[in-house]
């Protein structure tokens, strides 16, 4: 009864935690399309607040937001920030609570390299993997890894091995992280045993808990 009122309790926390993200789709007049934790943009006229976030005032592309009494610059087509009172927080944990989503699959918001990406847990990848688009987006310079041969339902294609200094889920950061970049577009980055088995993995029903291998 004590272990499942922890996991409990962590689950509970674990968006305060890590905050929030935004991103701006775009400016119209006065107002800002705002994109929070992932939903639908939100027209957000200055002045005004959505889920906690203020827009304080729009020039050109540029938007100041205020969240939690602090400000921050964002432009249109940045990718997504991390905000909230628990933003840029100490690194340092060594457990994750992970709870399934539609379908079953277990996914989360993480950071590679320290820019802000979506996650899917999936045991059967060797690596970390993602899409050369994701790659892109978060100025991987795959180019310079190692050359490798990858299987695809539509065949063989050529894609890249590299070594990633950070990856991070919730407070907890692992370093020296293998991934591949494939030229097949993928709608998340693979979290896969190239991370994974740093961690001790238990899964009971719709809950993960990763507990990290000193």
């Amino acid at each position: 009864m004590r272990t499942a009122a922890r996991l409990l309790l962590a689950l509970l926390l674990a968006p305060a935690a890590w905050g929030q993200t935004v991103a701006i789709n775009g400016t119209l007049g006065n107002k800002a399309l705002l994109i929070v934790d992932g939903g639908f943009p939100k027209s957000v006229a200055v002045g005004d607040t959505h889920k906690g976030v203020k827009v304080v005032s729009l020039q050109g592309d540029s938007v100041v937001i205020e969240v939690a009494g602090k400000k921050l610059s964002l432009r249109v087509g940045d990718a997504p920030a991390s905000v909230g009172s628990n933003a840029g927080q100490a690194v340092g944990g060594s457990r994750v609570v992970l709870t399934a989503g539609p379908g079953g699959h277990f996914t989360s918001e993480g950071q590679i390299n320290g820019r802000i990406v979506r996650f899917m847990v999936d045991t059967g990848a060797t690596a970390v993997s993602m899409g050369v688009a994701e790659a892109e987006r978060i100025g991987l310079k795959y180019q310079n890894g190692d050359r490798v041969q990858m299987s695809t339902a539509n065949g063989v294609v050529q894609g890249w091995r590299m070594t990633l200094d950070s990856v991070r889920v919730g407070d907890v950061s692992v370093g020296g992280v293998d991934a591949v970049v494939s030229p097949v577009s993928m709608p998340y980055v693979l979290l896969g045993n190239s991370f994974l088995n740093r961690f001790q993995m238990n899964r009971t029903n719709d809950q993960m808990v990763l507990e990290k291998r000193f």
